[in-house]
């Protein structure tokens, strides 16, 4: 009976030491399971979802697919103001200067008239607005999209009831 006794823990020891040798299998836990199946699910879900909504676009016998009309815009017109050349307020640094040349974007030709007539507010609007601004506001990409939209405010006040789309500056010169 010692014998079998001895030959038991003997076999046992050895099984131990086997499973102490042997890799582990790791099992998902429930937390691990969920966090890997369910954005699977919700995405087949979705999908499903959407071609089932989506999908029925054919249209029934009697029914007319209604035509979207295509807007048609017309040509862009543009009208070159006069250069421009102002001091910049420096606060009594040495003097800067700007020297500016805009080109108007119109809608329509038929603006073209009405605009030379008041040319010489929008000239002032203009040269009142940059006299006032500084080096600082004039730097960067984000200085030169405010003072575009500053100008296209001022000049579409100045111009109503013509409509002035865009201001384009062709040069641009800060001494």
């Amino acid at each position: 009976m010692a014998d079998e006794k001895d030959q038991n823990q003997g076999a046992e020891a050895e099984s131990e030491e086997e499973d102490a040798e042997a890799p582990k299998k790791k099992k998902l836990s429930g937390k691990k399971l969920v966090l890997l199946v369910l954005p699977v699910v919700l995405l087949l879900a979705g999908g499903g979802a959407f071609f089932f909504l989506m999908g029925g676009d054919e249209p029934v016998e009697g029914e007319e697919e209604e035509v979207a009309e295509v807007e048609e815009v017309a040509p862009s017109v543009y009208y070159d103001l006069p250069q421009m050349l102002v001091n910049l307020n420096t606060a009594g640094r040495r003097v800067n200067f700007l020297k500016i040349v805009v080109s108007l974007e119109l809608g329509d030709e038929a603006h073209i008239a009405h605009l030379e007539q008041v040319l010489p507010r929008i000239v002032d609007n203009f040269q009142v607005y940059l006299r006032e601004l500084r080096i600082e506001d004039l730097k960067g990409s984000a200085g030169i999209y405010r003072l575009r939209e500053e100008l296209l405010l001022r000049v579409n006040a100045a111009a109503y009831p013509a409509e002035v789309r865009d201001v384009l500056f062709k040069e641009m010169l800060i001494q």
